[in-house]
């Protein structure tokens, strides 16, 4: 199955399984990230991707430009470890892994979630390639692609037991909506998808084959 089949079925078993109320929140929440257009003015294809300092899985710092110096990126954003189409998304580009290494390119995840957090979540899926923390969701701040929890959905959240301000040390609700990258070693854009709708996500062949195409034209 590909990654949109996976998400869309996974998408069909939560829908029958969420009280119609928490249902009416997700999708109020939705629609007001619809009205507020966010992610309609994120960073895209020709743009320079910002080098904000990121944290690994020990803390250490981690400097995007520093991973750009051995060659072209795919970077992930995702949720956070409790996301399960996020989940699914981290292992479906672990499954592409040594292909996007062949064509010397590196694999890397980015939440906001802690440190520690993002150890688990690395455990958890098997996950090999680096998988990094985006402290205060500067990055994402950065990108265009960060938002503000409505209080019914922070509330919601809560009350599934995911508390995001102790998860990301941050103070306030914030997530950034997912989004995939593809960026070329001179730091530009080769390919950006950015979904409003958590359930969406790219597919690996589309990164892949942006990268192919870059490839193919130095």
């Amino acid at each position: 199955m590909s990654l949109t089949e996976q998400l869309e079925a996974m998408s069909a078993g939560s829908a029958k399984r969420i009280p119609e109320d928490a249902l009416a929140v997700m999708t109020k929440a939705a629609q007001e990230l619809d009205a507020q257009g966010i992610g309609d003015k994120a960073l895209s294809v020709g743009d320079t991707f910002p080098d904000v300092g990121l944290l690994g899985v020990e803390g250490g710092a981690v400097s995007l430009s520093s991973l750009l110096a051995k060659g072209p990126l795919v970077i992930n954003f995702y949720r956070g470890g409790w996301c399960p189409y996020c989940n699914l998304e981290l292992k479906a580009y672990q499954d592409e892994l040594e292909t996007v290494r062949s064509l010397g390119a590196e694999l890397v995840a980015i939440s906001p979630e802690s440190p520690d957090r993002a150890t688990t979540t690395t455990e958890k899926n098997a996950v090999t390639y680096p998988v990094l923390t985006d402290p205060q969701n500067s990055l994402a701040e950065a990108l265009g692609i960060v938002f503000d929890f409505p209080k019914e959905l922070a509330a919601l959240y809560e009350s599934f037991g995911n508390n995001l301000p102790e998860a990301h040390g941050e103070a306030g609700w914030r997530l950034p909506i997912p989004a995939t990258y593809v960026v070329g070693a001179d730091g530009v854009i080769l390919f950006a998808h950015v979904a409003r709708d958590y359930r969406t996500r790219a597919e690996p062949a589309d990164a892949i084959a942006a990268l192919k195409g870059h490839q193919a034209a130095a």
